[in-house]
């Protein structure tokens, strides 16, 4: 059962059986929404591309990244399946995702953050249908989804962090709006949910 997730919301990442998750999948989902006007009919709709990234963190120092220039992590434990430059047709699925295998994250990392660009500089009102999930890679069971909702006049979004809680991980979603087309323009930002 899949949890809709609200700005600062956080959930156990242990399996009903209370087991801890092994592998989980960041997944990121969108399409341009449609434009206005008579022009707009004629030309359809923007292409936007927006970039997942997960920031990994060991006592609040970034230790590594993951994201469309550096899709696998220095120690294996992340990848990004790879860079969609348009986004979807609205289906629902994922048009980037970040895979994380919990198991192999090393012990320092204490913290996985997962952020989300509009590297084309459109702002998240000009975007529908937008979503990150978090997915139980093993069942492909849904275990989370955030919704970037309200549009606004952000170009990027602190979605979610995955952090370390005793012998397993929990989630918290954080939901921030903030400004900037690439991971590097959010760690002012990012640094205060450490």
């Amino acid at each position: 059962m899949s949890v809709n997730l609200s700005k600062g919301q956080q959930i156990s990442l242990s399996k009903a059986d209370g087991s801890a998750l092994s592998s989980v999948r960041m997944g990121l989902g969108w399409q341009a929404a449609p434009r206005k006007g008579f022009l707009a009919r004629l030309t359809g709709p923007r292409e936007i591309d927006l970039d997942a990234s997960a920031l990994l963190f060991a006592d609040r120092q970034m230790a590594d990244v993951v994201f469309f220039q550096h899709l696998v992590s220095n120690d294996g434990s992340i990848q990004h399946t790879g860079d969609n430059l348009t986004g979807g047709t609205g289906a629902g699925e994922d048009d980037e995702t970040i895979l994380v295998d919990l198991t192999r994250v090393p012990a320092h990392v204490d913290q996985i953050v997962f952020t989300v660009n509009s590297f084309t500089g459109q702002t998240f009102a000009e975007v529908q249908n937008a979503f990150c999930r978090l997915v139980d890679e093993a069942t492909g069971q849904e275990l989370a989804r955030y919704t970037l909702s309200g549009g606004g006049s952000s170009t990027a979004q602190i979605m979610a962090k995955l952090y370390r809680d005793g012998a397993g991980w929990q989630m918290k979603a954080i939901g921030e709006p903030a400004a900037g087309r690439t991971f590097q323009d959010l760690m002012p930002s990012i640094t205060t949910h450490l």
